[in-house]
Formats: C-alpha cells, structure tokens, sequence
C-alpha cells in the first residue's frame, strides 16, 4: 500500500536565525512522501534567503512570499490553499520536530479512526518547550489519555474552561502541534485570517462545534523554545481573544457563560501584562458575578500558573 503524501506547512515571519532549523527537522522526517510548503509572511530580516537556499537542495520544499504581513491566520490560510498532500501537519519557525513526528500522528489518526469510525479527526502532539533560563515545560498533547474529548466538550473547555473531569485537556490545542486530514481542514473552513493570535483556538472551537474528534500522541515529538515578540504581547493576544468571544457569542449565551468568559479573560489580560491592581478589581468583579465558577476555575489554575511563572523568572 502506498503511503498518503503529507505537506508540512511552515510560517514564518522575522525567523532567519531559526527556520533553517525547523526546515532541517522537516527534511529529517522519516516519513516517504511528504512536501514541505513555507509561507514567509512578509520578513524584513534575511529569513526568505535562508528558505531559499534549502529550496535550491531540495525540490520537495516550496517557499510562497506574502507582500504583505497577514499575521499566522493569514499564513496558515496559504498553506492550506496551496497544500497538494491528504493529510497537512503544522510546524513552526522556531521548533525543531522528531524524525518520526509524522509518522506517529499518521498512525494516531489511522487507528483511531478504525477504532471509532470518526470521520473528523485532529491530531496533536505532545511535545516539551524551552524557556530562556533553561527551564523546561512539558507540553502533554490533548486527547493522549484513554478517554478523548470530542465537540462542544473542546469548545467549552477553550473559551470558557468548561472542563468534564474524565477528559484530558492536556496543553490545549497549539496548531503547531496538529495533524489531520487535508480536508478536515477544508470542511472546517480553514484558519481565519482575521485572528492574528489565538487562531489556533478559533479553528479548534469551530472544528469542536463540528464535531470533531481530538486524540493525542504520548510520545514527545517536539521541542518549542520560548520567544518573546510585539505580536506575542498581553495586549494583542487580548483583543484577538475578545474578537474570539464575540465571535462564539451565540454558542456562549446558549451555555450561559458569555459574561462569564469575558470576565475571566478580562482578569487573566491584566495579570500577564503585569497590571496587579487593574486585575485585582477584575477578579473582584468576576467573583461577584460568577463565585462559584471564578473559584473553581483560581483553585484548578491558580498553583500551577503561579510555580509556572516562578520557574519562568527563575534565573
């Protein structure tokens, strides 16, 4: 039997000094047939001639170049357009990914969709990140323990940390980390171009509405070092995260969680752009609306953010 050709979607804007790696980790996959498709999104560093050379080496890899920067939602939408492969997996700029990563996400998709006869399956990996000081995090796919979460399970989850005890939610829903059917991706509409953060979390919400099904690999099969950049900041991801709510309003009300969800990503905004006074009103005011949600949510996140953070200042 022939193995399906898989397209290996790469982003990357101002990355010259690490998507030659992340390339290079590309090339390395032990899987036969696969492309490697890389959209520059409009870099103003020396990333296109870096792409370029490894382009001139190898006829599998495709370099598209936006004119203008249209953020990863943008990127990811190119990818998909110009994919040619049944099956699209997504790596980013600055990560490098095992050899055998495709062909475990392959296997992954393959087995349970004969187990289960799901026919919208996504694919996540688990993987580790790297921060600066030489801390490491482990990143635990979602859907890599025994029992997956499937539809508005995820999308509950996502926007509103609407968690059911049995599933496992792992490390949520990175795209840098996810496989699935190129048509899968299709179906569901592709990634909107409009969210330049968070688009990975608007696309998993719109495939969990579908239905989907999201499983997980164990096994680590990739390494994630830690950036910090304008486009990253607490501000951005802020107001793609209020676009995000606003979008998913309907599905919000029906589960009377709008104002809910507001409140809390309102909170979490002023805690990580370290406005302690701003998000102490926030949380007040959170908890006078919601106190048993509010509460449930500090205890269940509170401890692990909070030693998370001391390990990422640690230094």
């Amino acid at each position: 039997m022939n193995e399906p050709k898989i397209t290996i979607g790469l982003t990357c804007y101002n990355a010259e000094d690490t998507i030659g790696r992340a390339i290079k980790s590309a090339l390395e996959q032990n899987w036969p047939h696969f492309e490697i498709l890389v959209v520059d999104d409009c870099s103003t560093d020396r990333s296109v001639e870096v792409i370029q050379s490894f382009e001139g080496m190898d006829g599998r890899i495709k370099l598209i170049r936006h004119e203008k920067n249209l953020g990863p939602g943008g990127a990811r939408k190119t990818i998909l357009e110009n994919s040619t492969g049944d099956f699209l997996v997504f790596f980013d700029d600055d990560d490098i990914s095992s050899p055998n990563r495709l062909t475990y996400q392959y296997k992954k998709i393959m087995d349970y969709e004969e187990q289960t006869g799901a026919s919208i399956v996504a694919c996540y990996a688990s993987g580790e990140r790297i921060y600066p000081n030489g801390y490491v995090l482990n990143i635990n796919a979602i859907g890599s323990s025994p029992k997956v979460p499937i539809g508005k399970a995820v999308a509950k989850y996502l926007l509103f940390y609407g968690k059911e005890r049995e599933l496992f939610y792992g490390a949520g829903t990175p795209t840098c980390a996810l496989m699935a059917r190129t048509n899968i991706f299709k179906k569901a509409g592709g990634f909107d171009p409009e969210f330049r953060r968070v688009e990975d979390v608007e696309f998993a919400v719109r495939l969990a509405l579908m239905g989907g099904h999201f499983v997980g690999c164990k096994e680590s099969l990739y390494t994630q070092f830690a950036t910090e950049a304008s486009d990253k900041s607490a501000e951005k991801n802020y107001e793609a995260e209020q676009k995000l709510l606003k979008k998913n309003q309907k599905f919000l009300e029906e589960e009377k969680r709008y104002t809910y969800a507001c409140n809390w990503f309102r909170f979490r905004y002023y805690h990580l752009a370290g406005k302690p006074l701003s998000a102490f009103f926030a949380l007040v005011k959170a908890l006078t609306v919601n106190p048993i949600l509010v509460t449930f949510h500090l205890f269940e996140t509170g401890p692990k953010r909070f030693f998370h953070e001391k390990k990422m200042r640690k230094g």
